[in-house]
């Protein structure tokens, strides 16, 4: 491990270092959201306007982080959220953070528009693996990517319902950054002005997205696949559809991109095996509610009829801790895993993901909770409760 990761403290270090190796665009990609920011920068100050009121005289000299996440057994309440396009940070992304997962015991959530296949994944990696689905308007091919998760071993499938269409992400389009991806001369100045980076980028190649392969007759997986992809998303999906996905998916479905407790209600009468507590991390509908409030409300509702887990602004283990109390199993981390691997490949990833475990473990311990069933005891105060 290089000497800036050794030092890296926080997620919020993490991610300075990626700042400074990438170039502006391919940071702000990663890092910005939709339009004004708002609900991205919400996200984190929802996570911030929580509070925890501590117990005492409790023993926390050994805290328990093990944890059942939707029927998977975890070492502690965390799971790797689904990302696209991540070998623009850095080559091999993907099987980085998805070894760092598997070897810190969390689920690795494989995106459809992940730069590695499904399959090179689940041949490399020993740890739980989650597949996440964008639904596209051609059924067909849907199908037959849902079957290639199941033959490769991915139990539990991920379906996003939360892009009919693609957020309007104002940085991507002030700095030129499109699908496909046109090269200007910023571009270039920013590759020249960043070697290390323009290095790997070469040595690994323009990035692949090898899970959409074929669809509409393309048969190829670079950009021109992608902005395929971005064409061909179902904005006609309901819930009938999602009802034939149920009846028709052998393992555990999850349903990401829930904020309304009343879709909630019915997700849970519909026979769904868990929900996600999501707003696509401030990147769709600015103005959207923080997901940690959405969260809070829908835990409310369901009374504990079905497992919930959250993401959008997790950056420090402690907001795990809290999203426990508000009623979830376990937490998502998108941007978190990604500055690390930005910032070092698979040992930043690793990096990042030991931060968040060490935050938490200690955080139990100031709080008074020994293992994670007993979050609940410490709690929070009135103005969340």
């Amino acid at each position: 491990m290089d000497a800036a990761l050794e030092r890296a403290l926080s997620i919020a270090d993490l991610r300075a270092i990626a700042r400074r190796r990438l170039p502006r665009s391919v940071f702000e990609f990663i890092d910005g959201g939709a339009e004004d920011e708002l609900t991205l920068a919400d996200n984190r100050a929802a996570f911030e306007r929580v509070r925890i009121v501590p117990r005492v005289l409790v023993d926390v000299s050994a805290p328990d982080l093990a944890t059942d996440i939707v029927g998977t057994p975890a070492a502690a309440p965390f799971v790797v959220a689904p990302m696209g396009s991540c070998a623009l940070g850095w080559p091999g992304a993907d099987l980085a953070i998805a070894k760092a997962a598997a070897a810190h015991g969390i689920p690795y959530t494989l995106s459809t528009m992940s730069n590695t296949g499904l399959e090179r994944i689940a041949d490399a990696v020993q740890g739980p693996l989650w597949f996440q689905l964008y639904v596209l308007r051609d059924r067909a091919f849907n199908a037959a990517l849902v079957q290639r998760a199941w033959a490769a071993g991915y139990g539990t499938l991920v379906v996003t319902v939360d892009l009919p269409a693609g957020g309007k992400r104002e940085r991507d389009l002030r700095n030129g950054v499109s699908i496909p991806l046109r090269m200007t001369p910023r571009h270039l100045w920013e590759g020249i002005t960043h070697p290390g980076w323009a290095w790997r980028m070469a040595r690994g190649g323009r990035p692949e997205f090898e899970n959409v392969r074929g669809l509409l007759g393309d048969h190829s997986a670079g950009l021109t696949i992608a902005a395929k992809v971005g064409q061909n998303l179902d904005a006609s999906y309901g819930w009938d559809d999602l009802a034939a996905l149920r009846n028709s998916w052998p393992g555990r479905l999850l349903v990401k991109g829930v904020e309304h407790a009343d879709d909630a209600e019915r997700l849970a009468a519909l026979g769904v095996d868990g929900i996600w507590v999501s707003n696509h991390g401030g990147r769709q509908l600015d103005g959207a509610q923080a997901s940690a409030d959405a969260l809070a409300e829908i835990a409310r509702r369901l009374a504990g009829r079905l497992p919930l887990l959250v993401d959008s602004g997790v950056r420090r283990g402690v907001d795990a801790l809290k999203a426990r109390m508000l009623g979830a199993q376990a937490v998502a981390i998108g941007r978190a895993a990604l500055f690390g691997a930005c910032a070092g490949g698979e040992a930043g990833a690793h990096r990042a993901i030991a931060i968040l475990l060490g935050e938490l473990r200690l955080a139990m311990q100031l709080a008074g909770v020994a293992t994670l069933t007993d979050a609940r005891r410490a709690g929070l105060s009135a103005t969340q409760m």
